[in-house]
């Protein structure tokens, strides 16, 4: 019992960690910046999310999860031990308890390269939980019971739609777009519309400034307004162009329809006893990307299902992770172990 117990949930955007007793303690971008030459961790975090598109030609900074699962192992190691040290405190004499959150669509090898990370990363034990059920749980949603219940996790790399009874995963769908694929579509836009390049920074500024999945017929006389800089592709210097809510929603559609057609699919396939369930009681959405305006109603608008987007959505994935974790006995049956 001396050893911490710590929750995390591994993001392609976002880190969160959760310590059993105190709750969350960290909340940082999953970005880690190297030496070019060394492969040397210099900067984990919000530290190296700064130097995003700015680093100097001898430091790459990086995101080493791509699409919800490990891209570069080494990196993912180290980040994981940066993030276990700040959580637990460097001077430990027992080794933590860890659990990670995947999404539910990865394969043997990405799950066992997820627990390998941890164990490297100085877990004494590591678990694994299915990222909807996580997020089931910290929506508070009651997956024990005899019914079905509906979860869309849209995440930075993936969404993780799923149907859980008697505190299972029934039918789920994975897709691998998220809030990162929303953000090339509108850098891709800019550059086809306007020759104008952006990065990824910018991107997501726009997304969250004026970012909207439905725009009513009335609105679109006065959708709302954005400057931004960037470069001319054709002269290559500095420009500014002033984007609206309307080209934005055009841009970013085709990625919305990709997430939609993961949430049919699995409705497509839940028996029906569980479909009459879900109608009642509406689709739960967590997640980062769930908050883009008027997501929840262009599902619904889609669908026919009523949707409603979970409070503290971004926190339901790591706060049901930190539930598993302290009552390890009553979600066992959902957890993988090393």
């Amino acid at each position: 019992m001396f050893s911490k117990r710590i929750g995390i949930d591994l993001g392609t955007a976002n880190t969160l960690v959760y310590l059993a007793g105190q709750g969350i303690v960290l909340n940082e971008p999953t970005v880690v910046a190297v030496t070019a030459e060394e492969n040397r961790v210099v900067a984990v975090g919000r530290e190296a999310k700064d130097m995003l598109g700015r680093t100097p030609g001898n430091i790459v900074a990086m995101r080493p999860l791509r699409d919800g699962v490990i891209a570069d192992y080494t990196i993912t190691e180290a980040m994981l031990s940066y993030f276990i040290d700040k959580a637990a405190g460097r001077s430990r004499f027992f080794k933590p308890e860890v659990m990670i959150c995947i999404p539910s669509g990865v394969t043997q090898v990405e799950r066992r390269a997820v627990l390998d990370a941890t164990m490297a990363a100085g877990a004494k034990t590591a678990y694994l939980i299915e990222e909807p059920l996580a997020a089931a749980i910290g929506a508070k949603i009651p997956i024990a019971q005899a019914a079905g219940h509906m979860v869309v996790d849209i995440g930075g790399g993936s969404t993780e739609c799923a149907v859980i009874s008697l505190g299972g995963v029934v039918v789920h769908n994975s897709v691998r777009a998220g809030g990162n694929k929303i953000d090339e579509a509108i850098a891709n836009y800019t550059k086809r519309k306007f020759n104008l390049l952006i990065g990824e920074r910018t991107a997501e500024e726009i997304k969250i400034a004026i970012g909207n999945a439905l725009i009513e017929e009335n609105l679109k006389s006065n959708a709302k307004k954005l400057e931004i800089r960037g470069r001319d592709s054709i002269s290559g210097l500095p420009r500014t162009v002033e984007l609206t809510e309307t080209q934005i929603n055009e841009a970013i559609t085709p990625v919305l329809m990709e997430i939609i057609s993961a949430v049919k699919g699995v409705l497509e396939q839940t028996p029906p006893e569980l479909a009459s369930d879900i109608i009642d009681k509406g689709v739960v959405m967590s997640g980062g990307t769930s908050l883009l305006n008027n997501f929840d109603k262009l599902i619904t608008k889609i669908t026919g299902v009523p949707c409603h987007v979970a409070e503290d959505s971004l926190l339901c994935v790591v706060r049901g992770t930190g539930v598993a974790l302290e009552n390890i006995e009553l979600y066992k049956r959902s957890i993988a172990r090393k």
